[in-house]
């Protein structure tokens, strides 16, 4: 009777016992992942095969949700479910040993293999994972032992425990946790350790373009209050990546290897870069992953090297369609040869609006080209170029169903007032932006309900490359109102009207907000 009213206090105590052991399993992890490299963190290549392998429906829905917040959903949606399995491996221990242990090895047999699927991995990233795994093993076995009465007889019921968790476990289970943490946020602040990279960065001086951007007239900007700005600054521009750890690379460290289908491969490095004739331009970047109305695009002033002249000094080889680049962490973008050698505006860039890259936006240098979503364009941290065909060679997201081409499509959006917002009758200003990168912005229509289309006054064109702002004057009358908008390109086609997602190759759909006229 009296071990019946231990059981719950015994399977809690176990719980935290397999929470403590795996903890203590990845701080120590951590620490070794410090003498390997960043991407053998058993955590972070758990998390970054869980980005490789997501559903295409699934990973759009987080982007969408969270935005640029979807590493952080990913970390604490990962956390949840690693505390939640950690428990049930302390339970699993205390009721039918070695379960417990079993689910951890297999644990760490994941993280193996996960740290060894890496792109830049060797046969070393397996050590924090294997570490790791014998760490906690030991770990739940010592604490899930302390929960165990010294003898037992076969009568007994398998789950006798003291009156209460004895303080030998808490004392016990509450150091090792507390050392799990302290060796956790070291091992961590260690590899995520940027400041080497900041460093460098706040000692860079970007020389003066050779071919300086137009100057912005007064004219390209509305200045609608509540509207979005022409150029958008570092801290508001979007950041949509696989890097779940922002490679840290300092231009010592930076060369670009130019090779494939050329006539001479060549590697550049840093100081050879800097001292290349700079041009300045404008470019508007998106998302393949932005929805319909969303964010996931921004327009910034990039100073970089253009593409055709290192190409040029590598001599592409006749057949050649694909630029096939390659980020500092191992991700992949396949890029239409034409593209960067058509005359459009590609960069490698090394500024962005005056300064230095930002290290989140590829410091030390990124590529930018005009007209194409990011996947297929806009590979930050990037070190290596190998020239190629589409036929023989595929990159990240096309070998995950994505188009290989990627064009931008014509899009439009309303960015004020908020949609469901309520607002006076009479004059209200319905602001926002529209987008036809490397075709240009001809017009933009409103509709209120369901009436007929109006024209928008569009704010004076800047370049093809970069976005158009828009303003319509509503005279709105009281009631619930649903306002639309769609653009027309400079080719004459009209935005699409029908939806659809993101998913291969961009979405299309016409932006609508809803209104409540008081």
């Amino acid at each position: 009777m009296t071990t019946t009213s231990h059981r719950p206090a015994g399977l809690w105590a176990a719980a935290f016992a397999g929470i403590v052991a795996v903890g203590a399993g990845l701080a120590i992890g951590e620490l070794f992942a410090i003498m390997v490299a960043p991407g053998a963190s058993p955590y972070f290549a758990v998390g970054s095969a869980v980005v490789d392998h997501m559903p295409d429906g699934i990973r759009e829905w987080a982007i969408g949700t969270f935005g640029t917040s979807d590493k952080l959903a990913l970390f604490i949606g990962m956390g949840c479910i690693i505390a939640a399995l950690a428990a049930g491996c302390g339970v699993a221990e205390r009721l039918r040993p070695p379960a417990g242990t079993v689910i951890v090895v297999l644990f760490g047999i994941v993280g193996v293999i996960a740290a060894l699927a890496r792109p830049d991995s060797r046969w070393t990233f397996a050590i924090p994972s294997v570490v790791a795994a014998l760490t906690a093993v030991l770990v739940l076995r010592i604490l899930v032992g302390m929960l165990r009465p010294s003898v037992e007889t076969p009568d007994e019921d398998p789950l006798p425990a003291p009156a209460g968790v004895g303080r030998r476990f808490l004392l016990t289970a509450g150091g090792i946790a507390a050392v799990a943490v302290a060796a956790g946020v070291v091992g961590r602040r260690v590899l995520a350790d940027t400041a080497r990279t900041v460093a460098d960065r706040t000692n860079v001086r970007l020389p003066i373009p050779r071919s300086p951007a137009p100057p912005v007239p007064a004219t390209a900007d509305l200045q609608v209050p509540g509207a979005t700005p022409f150029i958008t600054t570092n801290d508001d521009f979007y950041r949509i990546d696989t890097a779940l750890q922002v490679p840290s690379l300092t231009t010592a460290d930076w060369s670009l290897r130019i090779h494939g289908m050329v006539d001479n491969e060549i590697r550049i490095g840093w100081d050879e870069l800097l001292a290349m004739p700079m041009t300045e331009r404008i470019v508007t970047l998106t998302c393949v992953s932005n929805v319909v109305g969303g964010d996931l695009i921004g327009n910034a002033r990039w100073l970089g090297v253009p593409m055709k002249t290192l190409l040029d000094r590598a001599g592409v080889q006749p057949g050649v369609d694909m630029l096939l680049s390659t980020s500092a962490d191992g991700w992949t973008c396949g890029t239409p040869l034409t593209a960067a050698t058509d005359g459009r505006d590609a960069l490698l860039a090394i500024g962005m609006n005056g300064s230095p890259l930002p290290v989140e936006h590829g410091y030390p240098v990124r590529q930018v080209i005009p007209g194409l979503y990011g996947y297929v364009s806009a590979t930050k941290w990037v070190v290596d170029w190998e020239l190629t065909r589409f036929s023989d060679a595929k990159a990240y997201w096309t070998t995950r169903g994505w188009s290989a081409l990627g064009p931008i499509k014509l899009a439009s959006r309303i960015d004020r007032p908020d949609s469901r917002s309520e607002q006076p009758r009479g004059e209200v200003i319905i602001a926002g932006t529209a987008w036809a990168q490397h075709t240009g912005v001809a017009s933009v229509d409103v509709r209120i309900d369901d009436g007929a289309w109006e024209p928008a006054v569009l704010a004076d064109e800047y370049s093809v490359d970069t976005w158009r702002q828009w303003r319509f004057t509503w005279n709105a009358t009281p009631g619930d109102h649903t306002v639309t908008c769609r653009a027309t390109d400079k080719n004459g086609r009209v935005q699409v009207e029908a939806y659809a997602s993101p998913v291969p190759d961009g979405a299309t759909g016409l932006d609508s907000r809803t209104y409540t006229i008081s």
